[in-house]
């Protein structure tokens, strides 16, 4: 074989970085962004917070609007950045080489006095407090993060146990027991099996375990430690005022018919009863105000918020979506360090200074591509489903990535980043932007009807269903062909579960 050379011409995508950073952003979500903006505020000198109160250049997006809807809106950035961090950015895409110093500023620069005159002391500065919470009567005071206590369940039955008083051998087992015990409150392993836990020297018995078990099942919430649901309820019902009304038929029924309550088969459990219609009615009223999972009511955990990333409003019967001005802290250059750097100068100090700078507006050229292309997209959502927001879920019109990929002359793969975990605020609620893209279904007119409207106008009709006599699913879909809308019973099955909605049979109420 003999080797020779061969000229060949081709293209290829080169991933800069910054493109890469551009595109990591671009796919982050808001709370990613934020640690990431924090990390890079911390980490070059270069970037810096604007002052509120500073002059902002507004970013005018009306190339991106549509002329043909006259009920959208012009379209503005709520997020505006600074003129300084826009002139810089300006400046390293106008010069291959950025590092050269303004004049102004190096002459400014060169008039600071060696040393500077002292106006304050260490006094005037220094807090003596410890704590860096903010005062109760400010406006970042959060009485929650201040108050609030993860508690769990299992701390919660020991801290009852500690006040119990028991015997150190049944505290012991009882120790045991609360750790058996799982999140919603139920015991997680056989009595026998805990038994072979034990060692042998304790001397534990079966009967042992019982006794401690009742006593361990008198803590709160009511119904802990219960070994199955007829155990959890009927440890409740005894809870009760004696003369609670049909009481003891709800004990009777917890411990011997549940599975019939289960499977809803009422004639069966009436007749094992020896009761009417209307006494199992009342039975079963009393039964729904217990709790099946006592354990949920103890756990507590802090609140997950969902920060919007654009906002949708109507204002004058005008749709109008801009951006979250909290989603990102306004960033610019530090025109100080900024002026310091030096074209010529190849120093050490220099060249880090001339890094960090570049990287400073290659970030901040990265964070108003994210923003403006989020803008852009969320905008064209407004534009094709403004019926959505008009009249709700049931009109919302089938669309894909493709679709807004083609309206705003971008890739697809950048449209699927810039819908992943981005949320947008809207009168109807909340909604990630994933939500607005769906498949479509053919109707008798020839037209298509988006998924989305399918799944609303199932969940309308089951809320409307007589809960005696459900609808199911053949009939769902009957329903649906009547307006048009060709949709097969498996196809219904599947919308109902994605929408967490029983079958007819489990949704059958006796009430």
């Amino acid at each position: 074989m003999r080797a020779s050379l061969v000229l060949k011409m081709g293209q290829q995508l080169t991933m800069t970085p910054q493109l890469q950073q551009a595109i990591r952003l671009l796919q982050m979500s808001t709370l990613d962004l934020q640690a990431e903006i924090q990390e890079a505020l911390d980490s070059n000198p270069m970037l810096e917070r604007e002052e509120e109160g500073a002059e902002h250049e507004q970013l005018s997006l009306a190339d991106f609007n549509s002329n043909d809807n006259p009920e959208l809106s012009q379209v503005t950035h709520s997020h505006h950045e600074h003129s300084t961090a826009t002139q810089a950015a300006n400046d390293s895409q106008e010069n291959t080489n950025p590092d050269y110093p303004d004049a102004s500023a190096s002459e400014w620069a060169d008039q600071i006095p060696a040393e500077l005159s002292i106006d304050t002391s260490w006094e005037d500065v220094y807090q003596s407090s410890a704590s860096n919470l903010p005062a109760s009567n400010s406006e970042d005071w959060d009485f929650t993060a201040t108050t609030a206590s993860n508690t769990n369940l299992r701390d919660h039955l020991l801290w009852q146990l500690n006040v119990a008083k028991l015997e150190p051998r049944d505290e012991y087992i009882a120790r045991t027991l609360i750790d058996a015990i799982g999140d919603d409150g139920y015991l997680e392993e056989s009595l026998p099996g805990l038994l072979e836990g034990f060692m042998p020297e304790l001397q534990v018995t079966l009967d042992d375990l019982e006794t401690v078990l009742i006593r361990v099942q008198e803590f709160e919430p009511t119904g802990i430690g219960a070994r199955n649901l007829g155990e959890c309820l009927v440890l409740q019902l005894k809870s009760l005022p004696s003369d609670t009304p049909w009481l003891d038929k709800a004990i009777i029924l917890c411990q011997k018919h549940l599975d019939l309550l289960g499977s809803k088969d009422y004639q069966r459990l009436m007749r094992a009863m020896r009761i009417n219609e209307d006494e199992l009615r009342s039975i079963v009223q009393l039964i729904q105000t217990l709790d099946p999972r006592p354990g949920s009511s103890i756990e507590t955990s802090e609140a997950e918020y969902i920060v919007p990333d654009v906002i949708v409003r109507k204002d004058k019967n005008r749709w109008v979506v801009e951006l979250n001005p909290e989603i990102a802290p306004k960033l610019s250059i530090n025109s100080l360090y900024a002026s310091y750097v030096r074209r010529a100068d190849n120093s050490t100090d220099n060249t880090f200074m001339r890094n960090q700078l570049q990287e400073a507006r290659w970030f901040i050229r990265s964070l108003q591509s994210r923003h403006e292309t989020l803008l852009k997209v969320s905008t064209e959502i407004l534009q094709r489903q403004i019926d959505f927001f008009e009249h709700g879920p049931e009109a919302m019109k089938p669309m894909v990535l493709a679709d807004i990929a083609e309206a705003i002359e971008m890739h697809e793969s950048t449209i699927s980043r810039a819908t992943t975990q981005k949320y947008m605020h809207t009168p109807r609620g909340i909604f990630e932007l994933k939500y607005f893209f769906s498949s479509h279904v053919s109707t008798a007119q020839g037209g298509e009807c988006s998924s989305t409207a399918i799944r609303a106008i199932i969940e309308k009709l089951v809320a409307a269903e007589n809960p005696k006599k459900p609808l199911s699913d053949s009939k769902i879909a009957a329903l649906l062909e009547e307006q048009g809308i060709q949709v097969a019973r498996r196809t219904i099955a599947k919308y109902r579960e994605a929408l967490g909605i029983p079958s007819s049979t489990e949704r059958k109420q006796l009430l």
